[in-house]
């Protein structure tokens, strides 16, 4: 199948499909919701690291000379270093404001009180990180067709509870079910645009893909150290240590799997 035609499927899948899916919490009873979400950033935070460390770091070196591997690796250690910037910038931020309850239990806690602002620079940040994902999707892509493959299925699937957490700060903000919904699939078609848009300016430019490899590894680096990691500390009894542990390893499991039969 044409490469182009693959990148446009699967960034739309990971971009509205990841929203829908995350949209069907809002009709979640609250008791239900706060069960289900952080199950899900466990296994994303395995998804991630698994992509990260078993697929785009190993593929990023195979295209590359001995003596390009220290380049590569200083590429991945500014990539983390600048997430952590523009995260401190809120421009790459999952959270999307100073006092991040995102990842909170229950995604909806009473003490976060979010202006209409707010809203519209949720709306605005989710669309910048979207276009950086399908840049992303489409480098692998661009590499290997297996690669692109689980990639975006890793972007999904730390999509999806990010999205949740999106949508309680969109109607704490004073939007509909129905708006929130809405803006947020606008917003996911930025994954698309930035696919489509790499593809026919990193075509030519394959010598760069190692290090667009790199720079997709360190954000999910950081994303499920800086991001996702630190909120399962908030429960610690051994119930709960256990079943994030065995998440996390599912989570890498599958990426593996998925990986290991593609080739």
């Amino acid at each position: 199948m044409n490469i182009l035609l693959l990148i446009i499927i699967f960034t739309a899948l990971g971009g509205v499909l990841s929203v829908m899916t995350a949209a069907l919490f809002l009709w979640l009873p609250d008791k239900q919701r706060q069960t289900i979400l952080p199950h899900g950033i466990s296994f994303s935070i395995g998804a991630l690291l698994a992509v990260a460390f078993w697929g785009l770091i190993p593929h990023a070196f195979e295209e590359l000379q001995p003596s390009q591997f220290q380049s590569l690796s200083a590429t991945i250690l500014v990539g983390i270093l600048s997430f952590f910037v523009l995260e401190k910038l809120l421009i790459w931020r999952h959270c999307h404001h100073g006092n991040c309850d995102t990842h909170n239990e229950g995604h909806e806690s009473q003490e976060l009180k979010v202006h209409q602002a707010a809203g519209t620079l949720i709306i605005i940040g989710d669309t910048i990180h979207n276009f950086i994902d399908g840049i992303l999707i489409s480098a692998a892509f661009l590499t290997d067709v297996q690669l692109g493959i689980v990639t975006s299925f890793a972007v999904a699937a730390h999509e999806i509870p990010q999205e949740v957490g999106d949508f309680a700060i969109l109607l704490e903000s004073g939007y509909s079910k129905k708006k929130a919904i809405i803006y947020n699939i606008l917003s996911s078609l930025g994954t698309v645009f930035g696919g489509v848009l790499a593809y026919f300016s990193l075509d030519n430019l394959h010598e760069k893909l190692p290090y667009i490899l790199a720079l997709a590894a360190s954000s999910f680096i950081y994303i499920a150290v800086a991001d996702l990691i630190p909120s399962l500390h908030k429960k610690t009894d051994i119930k709960t240590s256990l079943e994030q542990i065995a998440l996390i390893f599912m989570g890498v499991i599958l990426i593996c799997c998925l990986h290991e039969i593609a080739h």
